[in-house]
């Protein structure tokens, strides 16, 4: 499979693990893996590199709204 060194997200950027679908932030690149951090934080999970690509806009949009309802319950 091809790389998608070029488009991939950089770190600190939004990013999907298209492997397991979830979109979070991406923290780190580690050897052969890519860690990424869920939107509305916890535990980093590692991806394969190929298996990381941006978002579609909806998944933006939905990653957003969910740090927003996150954010909202706390007060923040």
């Amino acid at each position: 499979m091809a790389s998608n060194q070029q488009t991939r997200p950089g770190i600190g950027e939004l990013a999907k693990d298209t492997a397991s679908g979830r979109i979070g932030v991406v923290m780190d690149e580690v050897g052969a893996r890519v860690q990424i951090r869920p939107v509305g934080g916890g535990v980093e999970w590692d991806a394969q590199p190929d298996n990381v690509v941006a978002p579609t806009a909806r998944d933006d949009l939905n990653a957003r709204v969910a740090i927003k309802n996150s954010n909202s319950r706390y007060g923040l």
